[in-house]
């Protein structure tokens, strides 16, 4: 560690800061406006790399380099704003949640459609002309494109604050993003307007993407890894501020440099790692921010969307015709192992039951309770680590540790959950996503108690259930009263508070309910029932590694949730059955299952915008209330 290279450290953090902050500012805009949390935001920016390489190889490297940088990020606004007019002016009075996952869905196919134009091999592009060299800074070399970086991103801020707040057009954003409604009402073509500002958040993330053709070449995982920097930055800034993303890209960026620059330090007797930390710092800085100012650093509370789908209605117990089904699907279900035709539609099968519990955890909370998870893999992760290390580590029979992961997942949402349920909306699932990260990213790294990278293997259940068919069946023995008992909660007199919390705070308050307190405990029984999720799954496949609660595993979650219908019971059961049988069913048929995939999904939200077995309540209600108009 010395002075200078602190200082080159600190630059490199400048020009990364930079980069972020072209790719946040286009989401801060978006969600400012419209109020899409927008996942393919990321795919706009790994396409304007993808497009750039293309584009600078076509017109020269010389006097073409330039100009392909300004026509990728261009190309990539059209497309923002094609699919903005195609597909999200069609769902834009769906609850939200939906419009997010019609964007997750964006993200398989762009992904696919990179892979087939481009190919799986990462493409390294030239570097710019008159920026080759380097600068000699305190004695060390720093190249001259990152010092030109540093100065494109306050050219950036300044560009877009002009237009902000010099013109027209503005005006109707800055005021679209404080009452989209009354823009509307007061006569302007708010479509257009939400077009124009989409295609502007797409071409900053274009440009983003473009000019990191010479700093890193361009892949696949371009885009999943940018999406997760980039909702930091803008939780941390504060939604809709575009200084505040500045600010908060500089920050997590800087923090970053700082922990390169430290390398490993003895303190205390101890060996610590801080370039390990880089992994985990901007989620720390989330969850510090968040706790400490939920709106950001320079955000204010957004005020709630008038588009939130219809109320919904009261939970009704099951009738008759509903219990004689799903007792005729649990003898179904019973028969699975009997009616295979091979072991691997056992083992599929089991993978279906954990799915349906995983997903029905997450509703738990998401539907009934009106708090939206992004980082619920945490409990499926720690119950699977939980059972796993009890065996492993402390010895337990399988039996008992199958039990303890659980329990173990139950101690982390108490936690997570004291904390999560202060805030609410969009900060309470950032807060959720950090958490679930530093959770991942201790998981990750500590490779002397749970195996780090490698994960923990040689997980296997007792003796008699070693063959898949008994092992399938206690799977659903405890699925089965998982889903039982979590639906009989939602009809006890928590499930009642629970609800009435989630449809007005300050009434429920009135009558004398805890809704913080409630909230809380409706946290640890849908992490107790993940918990379990995870454990089975451990003893299912024998093995566990950290991407068990990564962000794929929670975004999975949230899928099947909002693909089956956020608003009926038997939606993230539906939901979790269909995504887990898609995406294997398409797998193992095409090399593109991705884009297979998500065009599956955009297909089913644009037919079923309540989710599938949502929408199946509506088509058999609408069904049934002509005839009951006749009889009357």
């Amino acid at each position: 560690m010395n002075f200078s290279g602190l200082i080159v450290q600190l630059l490199n953090g400048l020009a990364g800061a930079s980069s972020l902050f072209l790719v946040a500012a286009g989401l801060s805009l978006i969600f400012g406006v419209t109020r899409i949390v927008n996942f393919a935001h990321g795919s706009f920016f790994m396409l304007g790399t993808y497009l750039a390489y293309t584009l600078v190889g076509q017109l020269g490297t010389n006097l073409g380099f330039w100009p392909g940088l300004v026509l990728a990020a261009l190309a990539v606004g059209l497309l923002g704003a094609l699919i903005e007019f195609v597909l999200l002016r069609r769902i834009y009075k769906a609850p939200e949640l939906f419009q997010l996952l019609a964007t997750f869905a964006l993200v398989l196919v762009i992904k696919d459609a990179v892979l087939w134009l481009w190919g799986p091999d990462e493409l390294l592009g030239p570097r710019a002309p008159g920026l080759r060299g380097s600068v000699e800074i305190l004695g060390r070399q720093f190249p001259s494109y990152d010092l030109f970086l540093i100065v494109i991103g306050p050219l950036v801020l300044g560009a877009v604050w002009l237009l902000l707040t010099r013109t027209r057009f503005g005006t109707l954003v800055r005021a679209a993003a404080q009452d989209r409604e009354m823009v509307s009402a007061l006569g302007v073509n708010q479509a257009w307007l939400f077009t124009a500002v989409f295609a502007l958040g797409a071409m900053l993330a274009g440009l983003g993407g473009a000019l990191q053709l010479p700093r890193e070449p361009a892949h696949l995982e371009m885009d999943l890894n940018t999406i997760g920097a980039a909702f930091v930055v803008v939780v941390v800034g504060g939604m809709g501020s575009l200084p505040g993303a500045y600010l908060a890209a500089l920050l997590i960026s800087l923090i970053k440099a700082v922990c390169i620059w430290l390398g490993v330090v003895s303190l205390f007797g101890h060996t610590v790692n801080f370039s390990k930390a880089t992994l985990v710092v901007d989620f720390l800085v989330m969850a510090a921010v968040l706790i400490w100012r939920p709106w950001g650093l320079m955000g204010r509370p957004q005020a709630p969307s008038r588009h939130v789908g219809e109320p919904e209605a009261p939970l009704r117990r099951a009738s008759m015709g509903y219990k004689v089904a799903v007792g005729v699907l649990v003898v179904a279900l019973i028969a699975v192992p009997f009616l295979a035709r091979s072991s691997y539609t056992t083992v599929l099968a089991t993978d279906l039951l954990v799915a349906a519990l995983f997903a029905t955890s997450l509703h738990f909370i998401m539907g009934p309770g009106g708090m939206h998870s992004f980082g619920h893999a945490a409990y499926f992760g720690i119950g699977a680590y939980g059972a796993g290390l009890l065996m492993k580590a402390a010895g337990l029979p399988m039996e008992v540790a199958l039990i303890g992961g659980p329990l173990v997942a139950a101690i982390g949402a108490i936690a997570f959950g004291w904390f999560s349920v202060r805030l609410s909306g969009v900060y309470l699932a950032m807060l959720t996503l950090a958490l679930a990260q530093i959770a991942w990213a201790i998981t990750y790294q500590w490779d002397d108690f749970t195996g780090g990278s490698n994960g923990l293997t040689g997980i296997w259940p007792a003796e008699w259930l070693a063959g898949g068919r008994n092992y399938y069946w206690l799977a659903l023995a405890l699925v089965g009263l998982g889903v039982w008992w979590l639906r009989r909660v939602l009809f006890s007199p928590f499930g009642y508070a629970l609800r009435a919390g989630r449809d007005s705070v300050l009434r429920a308050d009135a009558i004398g309910i805890d809704v913080k307190r409630v909230q809380w405990v409706a946290f640890i029984v849908a992490g107790l029932m993940a918990g379990l999720a995870g454990s089975l799954f451990a003893f299912s496949k024998g093995s566990i590694s950290p991407e068990s609660m990564a962000v794929g595993k929670s975004i999975d979650g949230l899928v099947m949730v909002l693909l089956g219908g956020l608003h009926t019971l038997a939606g993230p059961v539906v939901g979790a059955v269909s995504f887990t049988w898609l995406q294997d069913a398409v797998a193992r048929n095409t090399d593109y299952w991705r884009a297979l995939l998500g065009g599956i999904i955009l297909l089913l939200v644009l037919i079923f915008p309540d989710g599938i077995a949502g929408g199946i309540h509506r088509l058999v209600r609408s069904w049934r209330q002509p005839k009951q108009e006749a009889s009357a």
